[in-house]
């Protein structure tokens, strides 16, 4: 029994089934390509570091996204998606993709003003990046279905316009080695989903505003911008 009703499981869609994945956690890797790193203007190979979305920031795509409150500079970031289904501390490098039970690829969305000044200021990225839809996901392939999560051309165009594209290779920390990196940190559960990182070319959008992409052979999304919140 519970004093208020307790609140909705967060999940996403899986490809070629009407089961779900439940979410549990969202993990993020910052800075994990070098030429974003570049235009960033930060340092490049830095030791893996994590921010996290609330599980309900995930939202199934296509979909329509509201351009959300307290920004002007609106960013996407496209990345490849894990999805754990076995959990575990402590987890080895070599281990670690007995730990997954998916992929797909989503957008990582920022209030880029927002986090600039929480960054000029050494606060938290809280409100720069885990606000309400923050996290377009597209449907969860299987692993036993992924081609790789090593290589693979990863992308995002705008209305059409090609804005990001890379290869998975171009990852400075694979997804066996941030994964790991993290099981030292917390210790991962099914249901949590990581983020991996997103190449160069992330930039603003408006309201409607059309953005497509995907890893090849995984998934793809679209996320059209709405109105504001």
């Amino acid at each position: 029994m519970y004093v208020i009703d307790p609140p909705k499981q967060s999940s996403l869609a899986v490809q070629g089934s009407s089961a779900r994945f439940p979410v549990r956690r969202v993990f993020c890797v910052g800075r994990n390509y070098e030429a974003h790193v570049v235009e960033m203007g930060n340092d490049t190979r830095e030791p893996p570091f994590f921010f996290t979305k609330p599980a309900d920031a995930v939202c199934d795509t296509p979909c329509t996204v509201p351009y959300p409150p307290l920004t002007e500079d609106l960013h996407f970031e496209c990345e490849l998606v894990i999805a754990i289904g076995k959990g575990g501390a402590n987890i080895a490098e070599e281990d670690v993709m007995d730990h997954i039970w998916g992929a797909s690829a989503g957008i990582d969305l920022t209030r880029r003003d927002l986090q600039a000044v929480a960054k000029k200021m050494g606060r938290p990225w809280d409100w720069g990046k885990a606000f309400d839809h923050s996290a377009p996901i597209a449907p969860i392939l299987p692993l036993a279905d992924v081609p790789s999560v090593s290589k693979g051309r990863i992308w995002l165009a705008v209305n059409g316009e090609m804005k990001q594209e890379a290869d998975l290779g171009d990852m400075i920390w694979s997804v066996r080695e941030h994964t790991a990196t993290l099981s030292r940190a917390v210790t991962l559960a099914p249901g949590d989903i990581i983020m991996t990182g997103t190449p160069a070319g992330v930039a603003a959008v408006v309201p409607g505003d059309v953005l497509t992409g995907g890893v090849d052979g995984i998934a793809e999304f679209e996320v059209t911008i709405g109105p504001r919140a």
